[in-house]
């Protein structure tokens, strides 16, 4: 049985580990009293805590094979146990972080209550990866062998140097399943658990803990198919009242001043528009062009602000996104711009009458093509208004293109580029600049192209909004009716369609005779 849990006071594992059947010829440390006749051990592991094996007891006694520091080390800890009666574990044993044998990861080995476990292809590829602490540096020299290619590298070179730059702590208990008298070789020692804590503080505990699933089986290669069987306990002792609730207060703490960090990096002060006025955030993005005549393509935009709207000095109200190669998808040609872009600008409220709604801005574009002698073309034009609800739109905007009659235009177009353009870009709506009662463009001939597709994120911000839900009142101002998240949607498109319907009723009563109307008029008060 192996525990391990949050480390906090006393950081310990439990192992414990049985054989199903005993063997017939007991070893000589069981003759002489120091193995179990039951096969069955239990020990209480902390963490990074060492325990010698059988191997290393054999290894370790000889002084000349101790290479390191630490081996001397575990050689001086060896001779102790020798005189104070020896080592109380016989098959459970640990490989700590500092040892030589740390980097052996869990190799092809059944830890499961299944007869048919098949080891896949990504965990025995993973089992060579070794994770080394960041604060390990390199031996002397290595800086000159690190700089010599290797043409046909061994496995071990692959393993040791297939490095994740994570640092972990990893410790193994391990187990020495071999017969009597063969305690202390290699090939009979296998992973009970392995421990992992990196720099976060977080514990990984491989296989998990016993709990109710039953104990893990380890099957032996033989004759006598012998079965292992152990099981994995947290062993941690229980956190005293006093040290939980110092820990409660240094995390508060801790919380305290990470909170006013961020709120010294805010600010404390949220930025307010003035009364009376609208503030737009558009985040918007031109994600693509399709069904053009021509490849690269780009497109350039700019926005114009009607009356009483403004922008701020820094804002940038044009634009030009790059040039963008065509892809086939399905029977069009499209082109993926991704281009973002941010918009910034304010309505000032000027009047206070109940009909009037103030006129959004407008977004221009023109879709262009560039040839191999960077010339251009005009591939369409088009105009998208910006959405009055806030939020997110997804818009696709059909485009047009102005044509010349005759075939001389479209033979000048494809051979020395260029085409019909437009001097006022407006022109595809009303344009600004127009002053009489009605625009007319009898004659002027268009061809339909493609088509944009743009998103926009739109934020309004306004007193307003907050005067209104705080109070409960009657809307009566323009920004007020503006706040109304469930009819902002639909009323502008209301009020404008119910002025255009009034328009047309004008104009029809005044193309009719005056006594018609009259006639109409008392025939509808008649009783």
């Amino acid at each position: 049985m192996v525990a391990a849990g949050p480390w906090r006071s006393r950081p310990g594992a439990r192992t414990r580990a049985a054989q199903s059947t005993a063997p017939a010829t007991p070893c000589a440390t069981c003759a002489s009293g120091g193995c179990p006749d039951d096969e069955e051990e239990e020990a209480v592991i902390g963490w990074q805590e060492k325990l010698f094996s059988q191997f290393e007891v054999d290894l370790y006694q000889n002084e000349s094979a101790c290479q390191s520091p630490l081996d001397r080390q575990y050689h001086q800890e060896i001779l102790k146990l020798e005189k104070t009666g020896g080592r109380k574990n016989y098959r459970i044993f640990t490989y700590t972080d500092h040892d030589r044998f740390t980097n052996l990861e869990e190799h092809c080995q059944k830890m499961t209550n299944s007869d048919y476990e098949v080891t896949s292809h990504l965990a025995e590829r993973m089992a060579n990866v070794r994770r080394r602490r960041q604060d390990c540096r390199p031996m002397e020299g290595s800086t000159l062998k690190s700089r010599i290619i290797t043409w046909e590298p061994s496995e071990e070179f692959i393993k040791n140097n297939h490095v994740i730059n994570t640092p972990v702590q990893t410790m193994y208990i391990m187990a020495d399943l071999g017969a009597y008298g063969k305690l202390g070789r290699r090939e009979y020692e296998h992973v009970l658990c392995t421990i992992k804590v990196d720099s976060n503080g977080v514990i990984t505990v491989k296989p998990d803990f016993t709990g109710t699933k039953g104990a893990y089986r380890i099957e032996m290669d033989g004759e006598k198919r012998e079965l292992w069987k152990y099981t994995i306990e947290n062993a941690s002792p229980q956190v005293k009242q006093e040290e939980e609730e110092r820990e409660q207060r240094v995390f508060k703490d801790l919380y305290s001043r990470h909170k006013e960090y961020l709120s010294g990096l805010v600010g404390s002060e949220f930025e307010m528009t003035l009364p009376g006025t609208l503030r737009l955030f558009v985040n918007g993005e031109i994600v693509s062009a399709q069904g053009y005549e021509y490849d690269n393509l780009y497109v350039h935009f700019f926005l114009e602000l009607p009356a009483y709207w403004s922008s701020p000095a820094f804002q940038q109200l044009s634009g030009v996104t790059q040039t963008c190669a065509t892809k086939e998808l399905g029977r069009d040609k499209v082109a993926y711009f991704s281009y973002p872009f941010t918009l910034e600008m304010f309505f000032t409220q000027e009047d206070e009458s109940e009909g009037s709604l103030p006129q959004w801005p407008v977004l221009y574009f023109e879709v262009l093509s560039l040839d191999f002698w960077q010339r251009y073309r005009v591939e369409g034009y088009g105009s998208v208004i910006l959405p009055s609800a806030p939020g997110f739109h997804t818009l696709t905007v059909p485009t047009w293109r102005p044509v010349e009659l005759g075939t001389v235009s479209e033979l000048r177009r494809f051979f020395i580029g260029g085409s019909p353009e437009l001097e006022d870009m407006t022109y595809v709506r009303v344009p600004t600049t127009f002053k009489g009662e009605r625009l007319s463009r009898f004659g002027f001939r268009t061809e339909t192209t493609g088509s944009v597709t743009f998103r926009l994120h739109c934020l309004q911000q306004s007193k307003a909004f907050l005067e209104s839900s705080a109070q409960r009142t009657r809307m009566q101002s323009v920004l007020d009716r503006l706040g109304g998240v469930s009819q902002q949607s639909s009323l502008y498109t209301v009020l404008e369609a119910f002025q255009k319907a009034r328009r047309r009723m004008q104009e029809a009563r005044e193309s009719l005779p005056q006594d018609l109307i009259s006639t109409s008029a008392s025939t509808v008060h008649q009783p």
